[in-house]
């Protein structure tokens, strides 16, 4: 990090202001050389100059420059940014000037990867700022705040310092016995307080799925025979044609998929080809991705027709759902029903007509209780919420489940401290107070290059 990197930290293009941060040791002396205004090597941390950046004699734009010293900058580094018109020409001209005068360009996500280096952010936080950055919704906007603001750091640091309690004692009593004011770290003792340990990370568990359908939405897959109204489905549920919808089987050869928000969540449809067994090559690549796409979704809507019995596809379909989250859709209700209800043991049903647009809205009203969307609107969205943060969340729940029978099975004390210390240092990588080598390239990589 010895060197001065330089990005665009806004979107090029046609705006009324285009922002270029330039961060490291030579930050103020490489943009003083290009700007012609006061002395930026002068100038106090936290103020705004007025000036031109200059090539030579030739003024490249009226830009403000802000600067802002270290150690109380974003970077933890001298920062200067320079606020320029918009616009594509001048924004890249200055970015070249830059570089050709001391500046590398910056990687992606590296302003923010040296305030975490720096110890200005945590890991935490830098992720919350990526999901803030891409958040679509309200309620995606409010739990990434609860990582930017620290509350969800403030969490993990809670539980690793009643770790660190539980460590020190027992070290304690391993390496001074014969000391009388220290507590005795009794079998009983560590029972209760891995309890307390084990609740509270079952509960971060627990919660993270309500995490994860605030970041990424639910995504519903709608299955079921050709011919049966899956593609009129999607398009009464998201109220636009985006799928064919014809009278011959096999029209929906690929994946078509719609989006829109359900008590401020996402639902992410996806209308599958029909799951049978065909000779079109084509089609059958659609029915391959549709069995794929049964193992991925949060939720399978699967149709049938309730004007005929149920065939032995059927059959099958609902024995591939049986160990899923479903919901019975039976269309068509507007005609006479051949369907037997008891063949959906265990299932919720709802009866529509697509046709017609009937029941159209249980359908919606049944997910939204299966996922508990309106309660999470009074939810204070402190959730953990990434892949890599719920893994080793999970790991951490397997390691204290191991603590808790070793201590049943009066396992030595000092054993037992090298899994809590195991422990510790797992929480650790979430808030990045350890991290394995590659982890922080991976995470700061997603994000644009002037962050």
């Amino acid at each position: 990090m010895s060197d001065t990197i330089a990005a665009i930290a806004t979107s090029v293009g046609r705006s009324a202001i285009n922002i270029i941060r330039v961060s490291g040791s030579e930050a103020i002396k490489i943009v003083d050389n290009l700007f012609k205004g006061v002395d930026l090597t002068k100038a106090k941390t936290h103020t705004i100059h007025y000036g031109f950046i200059m090539d030579k004699n030739e003024k490249i734009d009226e830009v403000l420059v802000s600067v802002f010293l270290s150690p109380k900058s974003y970077t933890g580094e001298d920062i200067v940014e320079i606020n320029s018109h918009g616009g594509v020409a001048s924004t890249n001209k200055i970015l070249e000037l830059l570089l050709n005068n001391g500046c590398r360009l910056a990687e992606p996500g590296e302003f923010l990867k040296r305030a975490f280096l720096n110890g200005k952010k945590d890991l935490l936080e830098a992720e919350s700022i990526g999901d803030l950055i891409n958040a679509e919704t309200e309620m995606e906007r409010k739990m990434s705040m609860k990582g930017v603001t620290k509350e969800l750091s403030q969490m993990i640091t809670s539980l690793r310092e009643k770790l660190l309690n539980i460590i020190a004692n027992i070290e304690v009593n391993i390496d001074y016995p014969e000391y009388d004011d220290v507590i005795i770290y009794t079998k009983e003792l560590l029972t209760k307080n891995i309890k307390e340990i084990k609740e509270e990370l079952t509960k971060i568990l627990k919660e993270s799925e309500t995490g994860k359908i605030i970041r990424d939405g639910i995504t519903v897959g709608i299955l079921g025979k050709p011919n049966v109204g899956k593609s009129s489905l999607l398009n009464a549920l998201i109220k636009e044609d985006k799928a064919i919808v014809t009278d011959i089987e096999g029209t929906t050869r690929d994946i078509v998929e719609g989006k829109f928000l359900l008590n401020g969540i996402t639902l992410n449809l996806i209308d599958t080809a029909g799951l049978r067994e065909t000779d079109n090559i084509v089609e059958q690549i659609g029915v391959e991705k549709s069995k794929k796409i049964l193992e991925e979704v949060d939720l399978i809507l699967a149709l049938f027709d309730i004007s005929k019995p149920l065939t032995e596809e059927d059959k099958e379909l609902l024995e591939k759902t049986k160990n899923k989250k479903t919901i019975i859709i039976l269309n068509k209700s507007d005609l006479t029903e051949q369907i037997n209800n008891e063949e959906f043991k265990n299932k919720e049903i709802i009866k529509v007509s697509v046709k017609e647009n009937k029941n159209i809205d249980k359908i919606l009203d049944k997910i939204s209780e299966m996922f508990n969307l309106k309660e999470l609107e009074t939810q204070d969205y402190t959730y953990l919420s990434n892949s890599r943060q719920i893994s080793i969340i999970k790991n951490c729940v397997k390691i204290i489940n191991d603590i808790e029978v070793a201590n049943n099975n009066d396992t030595e004390i000092d054993l037992i401290q090298i899994d809590l210390q195991n422990l510790w240092n797992l929480l650790g990588e979430l808030i990045g107070d350890t991290y394995k080598d590659g982890l922080l390239d991976e995470i700061f990589s997603k994000f644009c290059l002037g962050k």
